[in-house]
């Protein structure tokens, strides 16, 4: 037996044992449905920081590829979800303009856990426990695969964009 064989063996051990200890979230078990291929990538967390840049550097992957998913109400439709790159910021005149509302608002934190299913760094696109409208920012689709939420604090979905927008019928716009 060669040295890289035995280094092969062990590295395909230790992904299958990582996986096994995985367990799948309401996202995952989604998109299972759907027949939607993703894959589920654990990283560590930091109760103190729970943002995007955090997930990058957890990842080693560039900001642009790791989408934060935000809860918004509209003055005249309800709920809808902007998911944007993580190092950027939604606009809310924007989103308010493409959802046909007059303005949007964040929801509170104390809201996202009984509106979605979720809580603040582990929020999703995907399994929400209602299906509320979706708009994925444009820079998405130029990438072949992107990271959000997998609907839990230290598990991302990596994603195709366009297995994203058809997962949760996302209309793709400038939202920035």
């Amino acid at each position: 037996m060669t040295y890289a064989f035995i280094l092969y063996n062990f590295w395909s051990a230790k992904r299958r044992f990582m996986a096994e200890k995985i367990k799948k979230t309401n996202a995952a078990r989604l998109l299972d449905q759907k027949h939607i291929v993703y894959g589920l990538i654990p990283y560590e967390v930091s109760e103190i920081e729970l943002g995007a840049e955090h997930v990058a550097e957890m990842l080693k992957e560039p900001i642009e590829r790791v989408f934060k998913t935000i809860l918004l109400r509209g003055d005249k439709n309800g709920l809808l979800v902007g998911v944007v790159p993580g190092d950027k910021e939604i606009n809310l005149k924007t989103i308010a303009a493409l959802s046909a509302n007059k303005k949007v608002e964040p929801v509170a934190v104390k809201e996202l856990l009984p509106l979605t299913g979720y809580i603040r760094g582990g929020c999703s696109p995907v399994g929400m426990k209602k299906p509320y409208p979706v708009y994925l920012h444009e820079t998405a689709m130029n990438f072949d695969y992107i990271f959000v939420s997998a609907g839990q604090r230290g598990l991302q979905l990596k994603i195709a964009p366009k297995d994203l927008v058809l997962a949760v019928d996302a209309k793709v716009a400038s939202l920035i």
